[in-house]
């Protein structure tokens, strides 16, 4: 029985010190805290800049098929290809010519464009009062700082133009120009037309009238019929809607008339065989570049057939029945503006 105990004894000894040897278990570690990220802010996004608002004042419809078409035209191309904001104003009489600027002006406008020599005087009076607004003039070389600039197509090669169709196409070497007003774009392509023929033959004949009148139709068709009376057999007409008169009297008598400022063949499809492209769109869209270039300057701007602002505008529907080497003349000597070998300000 004593043995039993102490065997007992010895086996609970025994299994207090195995225990008692075990290692602890240790706590297990608890994981790393994850680093807190702080929200990271969009950039605010900025808002779209506005159009550039664009208004252009006109002294005559935009249907005249000339002067004002032409400038409207070219609005729309700017607005299409440069976004801006567009808006116009037709048929102004010259005594309302400061009150359109100012209206626009007061609006809000970028750039106001009056078409046309006779908005000098208001542009240099307004520019002034609106020293952010840019003040454009077009057949004008006025300037005005900060804000007040010309915008030329060369009138002189324009007329030029007019004029190498004229002499290469005269079979009686007698040819007329009607003009409108009496102001430097009118007479500067007289100049022009007069110059071309010249160079084509110094022996042919050169009628030049100005019938002061943008819209006197009748008045231009008379004076164009008389030309044509005493001899002339091609005629052009730069005298804005007036000038659909000459193609009228051209047209009556068959003999050729050359158009002027955009493609006048559709008003006289078998007499009109060709017309001299005046194309203020294409000044009118570099102008509002300038400013969405922050390039504007105050100065005056001058484009002509090398920028693709004048040149030959065929009838294609008749160019193919015209004498061939007629044709050649005109586009050799057209090609010569381009290159500068014949350079109409040195005229």
């Amino acid at each position: 029985m004593k043995k039993i105990l102490s065997l007992l004894l010895v086996l609970m000894l025994v299994s207090t010190m195995i225990l008692g040897c075990t290692p602890a278990e240790e706590p297990a570690e608890e994981p790393a805290e994850e680093p807190v990220e702080e929200p990271v802010e969009e950039p605010a996004e900025e808002p779209e800049a506005a159009p550039l608002k664009v208004g252009l004042i006109l002294s005559g419809p935009i249907n005249d098929s000339g002067w004002n078409s032409v400038a409207y035209e070219g609005l729309m191309k700017a607005e299409e290809q440069l976004g801006i904001e567009a808006n116009y104003l037709e048929s102004v009489a010259q005594s309302e010519n400061e009150e359109a600027f100012r209206s626009y002006a007061n609006q809000g406008f970028d750039i106001i464009i009056g078409h046309g020599y006779q908005f000098n005087d208001a542009a240099l009076a307004v520019g002034p009062d609106f020293p952010d607004i840019k003040f454009v003039v077009t057949s004008s070389n006025i300037s005005q700082a900060p804000n007040v600039a010309g915008l030329e197509v060369s009138n002189t090669e324009a007329g030029f133009v007019g004029g190498i169709i004229a002499g290469a196409f005269t079979s009686s070497k007698e040819v007329g120009y009607i003009g409108g007003v009496d102001m430097p774009p009118i007479t500067d392509a007289d100049k022009g037309f007069k110059k071309a023929v010249e160079m084509i033959d110094p022996e042919i004949s050169v009628s030049s009238t100005l019938i002061g009148s943008w819209d006197d139709i009748v008045k231009a068709k008379a004076v164009a019929g008389e030309m044509i009376s005493n001899g002339a057999d091609v005629v052009l007409g730069n005298a804005n809607q007036a000038g659909l008169g000459v193609i009228e009297a051209a047209q009556e008598a068959g003999v050729y008339a050359v158009g002027f400022s955009n493609d006048q063949s559709d008003s006289a499809p078998e007499t009109v065989i060709a017309s001299s492209k005046y194309d203020m769109s294409v000044a009118i869209i570099f102008v509002i570049e300038q400013v969405l270039n922050d390039a504007f300057e105050a100065k005056s701007y001058i484009l002509a057939t090398r920028e693709g602002a004048t040149g030959v505008i065929w009838n294609e529907a008749l160019k193919s029945e015209l004498d061939p080497e007629k044709v050649a003349l005109v586009e050799e000597m057209e090609q010569k503006l381009i290159s500068k070998e014949i350079d109409t300000a040195q005229f």
